[in-house]
């Protein structure tokens, strides 16, 4: 399960409309993809910095997983995501070790990425996210 880098941080938010303007001022750069992913029920929007994107996300459902975060914890770090050679593999390295599964199998994400996510319960409370293309 070999990370080969920080594929993107996953930041929670109430409303891209308010959030998006925040971001480019705070990060001197434009958002450079909005995208709706209605499998997950969010709507995200992408920044980059160097070598790392910043995935904004806002619920378009409260029952979705990003819309019970928001209700249990507010604003704010969701996830990390870890670029990975394929993420199949990487979810079954993970679980071969011990580590608990959120996905048995990779689903498609956001850029059209397949992603996984493995249990914050076994990654000492990060939500981490196995992302290839």
């Amino acid at each position: 399960m070999k990370p080969t880098h920080i594929e993107h941080i996953g930041i929670a938010v109430k409303s891209l409309d308010e959030s998006i303007p925040f971001y480019e001022k705070l990060l001197e750069t434009k958002c450079y993809a909005l995208e709706e992913v209605k499998e997950q029920r969010v709507k995200t929007a992408f920044f980059m910095i160097g070598q790392t994107k910043i995935e904004l996300l806002e619920s378009t459902d409260p029952e979705s997983p990003i819309g019970k975060f928001l209700e249990k914890k507010g604003e704010g770090v969701h996830h990390l995501a870890f670029a990975v050679e394929n993420a199949d593999i990487a979810l079954n390295e993970a679980r071969e070790t011990g580590i608990e599964l959120i996905d048995k199998q990779a689903r498609k994400g956001a850029e059209g990425l397949n992603i996984g996510f493995l249990h914050p319960k076994s990654t000492k409370g990060v939500l981490i996210e196995l992302c290839s293309k």
